[in-house]
């Protein structure tokens, strides 16, 4: 059995745990806050990131998110995510990097900063960081927007993990409150599809304490 580190807020492991969902391998969660440095958990990952999923049956593990998605990929064959034309598996490897990269350094990690480390640290949040995280947060939505206006999906005619990733990424956004949907249709309609799968719903149930998410966060309707 499978056993995944995480913390609720980890848009990475959110990642890993929506394609865990979608080809139905089964694991055992584990609450692990990064920040603590945990030795125990340094001995799994020396970088000292989340996820990371082991498995001591086999005595495997799996660190990166990226890597441990490429390593389902190539193991389980239900619901492929990384498909297509070598051109077509390119792009979806874009616009992976793009949401775990750039994505995440404007949005993501800025709001979890201001609003989660620092809550947890007694800090008072940067509200000019704030406002210029949802200001790229809204640029990025605008490009999502227009990917889906020529395609059914983020990277082509099917469901990939270019979907999950921003997925991901957006989710945590939309807990922390730095997502305004107001003008950006494509990509709420889009969202909301997500939002009804069986691999999501378990994201929209969970809390992170001293940290309350919008009263639009776990309407599938929203």
């Amino acid at each position: 059995m499978w056993t995944l580190y995480q913390f609720p807020l980890c848009p990475f492991s959110r990642k890993v745990r929506l394609l865990l969902g979608e080809k139905g391998v089964g694991y055992d969660l584990v609450r692990e806050n990064p920040w603590e440095r945990r030795d125990e958990f340094l001995q799994l990952n020396p970088a000292g990131h989340t996820p990371v999923l082991r498995n001591e049956d086999r005595d495997i593990t799996l660190v990166d998110s990226r890597a441990i998605c490429e390593y389902f990929e190539e193991t389980v064959d239900k619901s492929q995510m990384i498909i297509g034309t070598a051109a077509n598996r390119a792009e979806i490897r874009r616009l992976v990097a793009l949401f775990d990269e750039n994505f995440f350094d404007d949005v993501t990690a800025p709001l979890l900063n201001e609003k989660m480390h620092k809550r947890l640290t007694r800090q008072p949040p940067d509200s000019k960081a704030l406002r210029e995280a949802m200001r790229l947060a809204d640029a990025h939505l605008d490009y999502l927007d227009y990917l889906i206006d020529r395609r059914p999906w983020l990277a082509g005619a099917t469901m990939s993990l270019a979907d999950l990733t921003a997925a991901a990424q957006i989710s945590v956004a939309d807990y922390l409150g730095g997502i305004d949907w107001s003008h950006h249709e494509q990509a709420a309609s889009w969202y909301a599809v997500f939002k009804s799968r069986p691999s999501f719903r378990p994201l929209l149930s969970e809390r992170m304490e001293g940290v309350a998410p919008p009263s639009h966060y776990a309407d599938v309707n929203a």
